[in-house]
């Protein structure tokens, strides 16, 4: 199946659950989360979530990052160039929703470098068993991913588990390290 055929079958997937199991799936992803080995890092790039698109709810995720008293990086998305840019997560920072329903700082603050990020939590529709994923189709991911150092954890945040048969990719894709799932981790690096 192509790229378009799986995005279009994933997101109305998503889009038929109800608010209450959105809420139970992110809360059990973040709780798997709680089990990897990530937490010794000091930057992480997470992303907020898009409310209409039913994404995983990263609120959690956000208030275990602030419990745990890590910098927060959080983006803003350029549609011309499709490119994003990245800010420190403060008592400050000013969240608005952009036009296409994404929060998002206002571009004030503090700006992040790609190169400063140790773990990115990667929003997707689904991947496959190798960690090649599908998202939206503009690309944001792959483009900021590729500006990032080699060793930047990306781990995707997904309801569904990994497809059983390979992606069709291009040469722009960066696939992840890992996935979590509601009920399970998916290592890729293995």
């Amino acid at each position: 199946m192509e790229k378009k055929a799986l995005r279009n079958k994933y997101k109305q997937l998503r889009l038929n659950l109800s608010p209450q199991e959105v809420e139970d799936y992110s809360l059990q992803i973040a709780n798997k989360l709680l089990t990897l080995d990530i937490w010794d890092f000091k930057m992480y790039h997470l992303f907020l979530s898009i409310e209409k698109q039913k994404e995983v709810q990263t609120d959690f995720l956000l208030h275990i990052l602030q419990g745990k008293d890590k910098n927060v990086v959080i983006s803003k998305s350029d549609f011309i160039d499709y490119s994003m840019s990245h800010y420190l997560l403060t008592d400050d920072t000013r969240i608005i929703t952009n036009n296409y329903g994404i929060p998002e700082p206002d571009g004030m603050g503090i700006s992040i470098d790609e190169n400063q990020l140790d773990v990115v939590f990667v929003p997707l529709l689904v991947s496959d068993s190798i960690g090649n994923r599908v998202g939206y189709g503009k690309g944001f991911y792959d483009r900021f991913l590729k500006k990032c150092r080699p060793t930047v954890l990306k781990v995707g945040l997904s309801f569904v588990k990994p497809l059983d048969y390979q992606i069709k990719t291009n040469p722009n894709d960066i696939p992840l390290d890992m996935l979590v799932c509601p009920d399970k981790i998916y290592d890729f690096r293995q």
